[in-house]
């Protein structure tokens, strides 16, 4: 028998540990169901602001159901646990997918990333912010024959929005991955999603982020004054959607569902067609469809064990918690 978590729950297998607790995966006591239950540290438990902003939240974030979404099932709060119950996902996350295979074609990165907006849109209408949108963060199920992307962990955002995290925990994100009005020290909002999101984009299609540096310094620097160019793997059907969702200014970028819609339209059309009318190489019904990327032969997803049970765990390598990186950011225009 498990370790019990709450009344309703236990715990059978650790399969992912990062900044904010430990991801098992579990199981409902009364029929044996499998879930992924994300146990956050006891410094949470005990944070007054935590557990009260959980409890006002538990209907938005439980009632947040899309298909490019994993579901949060319930949030448990008994004692000094405080805890997210998920939906288990059998797959790798996309971070190590992309470790496997390598970069993906501009149209498959297209669709996926369309299919992650649509799921943030959602969360969007609802008020709810992400705040780390990354490959680490997408999962990927087994579905049709292939994988189809799952974004995970927007839970954790109402941690994140809690004053005392802030205060305490710093800014919660990666560095490759903040929008500069953010890097700046002001609220996340659902803008700083659409802008990671094009970040993501273009890390799939070339294999690197947008911005690199030595540190996490010269990166903020660069989110917040370098103004990226077209990089040759990227077609010019698509630089337009996700240069638009990289400027700099918030309110000058698209919505996440305005996002889903031009990635939607972009994705295997040609600029030179006949009589220089736009063509599309991809069906309709590719274009609008369900993604479904194929699996690895033979299933090697570097460190994959125990992760690739889908548990939305946060991933220490590429995640930090900073102090203002407003402050780290101050050198100005060109200093990074």
């Amino acid at each position: 028998m498990g370790r019990a978590i709450g009344s309703r729950y236990e715990l059978d297998d650790e399969i992912g540990r990062g900044a904010f607790g430990a991801v098992w995966r579990g199981r409902v006591r009364a029929t044996g169901e499998a879930v992924a239950i994300k146990v956050l540290l006891e410094e949470f438990a005990a944070d007054a602001d935590v557990v009260t902003r959980f409890l006002r939240e538990r209907a938005a974030l439980v009632g947040l159901n899309h298909r490019s979404l994993v579901r949060l099932r319930d949030l448990v709060v008994e004692g000094d646990i405080l805890a997210l119950v998920m939906q288990l996902v059998e797959g790798p996350d996309l971070k190590k997918y992309l470790a496997g295979r390598g970069r993906l074609e501009p149209d498959e990165a297209g669709l996926l990333v369309a299919e992650v907006a649509e799921g943030m849109a959602v969360a969007h209408s609802a008020g709810i912010v992400h705040r780390d949108i990354k490959p680490a963060n997408v999962l990927l199920e087994q579905a049709d024959g292939g994988l189809r992307p799952l974004l995970t962990d927007f839970g954790i955002a109402r941690i994140a929005d809690a004053p005392s995290v802030t205060r305490t925990h710093q800014v919660v994100g990666t560095p490759y991955y903040l929008a500069p009005e953010v890097v700046a020290g002001k609220k996340a909002t659902p803008a700083a999603d659409v802008y990671a999101a094009g970040i993501m984009l273009y890390e799939l299609i070339t294999g690197h982020p947008v911005f690199r540096g030595p540190d996490a310094v010269s990166v903020f620097r660069q989110h917040m004054n370098t103004i990226p160019e077209r990089p040759a793997e990227i077609p010019q059907r698509l630089w337009p959607v996700i240069a638009a969702a990289l400027v700099k200014e918030p309110e000058a970028r698209p919505s996440a569902p305005v996002l889903a819609a031009q990635l939607r339209a972009a994705v295997g059309r040609s600029v030179d067609g006949p009589d220089g009318e736009p063509t599309h190489h991809l069906p309709i019904e590719a274009r609008y469809g369900t993604l479904r990327l194929p699996p690895i032969t033979g299933g090697g997803y570097p460190g994959a064990a125990g992760a690739a049970s889908g548990t939305g765990a946060e991933t220490p390598a590429g995640d930090v918690s900073m102090p203002t990186p407003a402050s780290a950011a101050a050198g100005g225009p060109g200093s990074g």
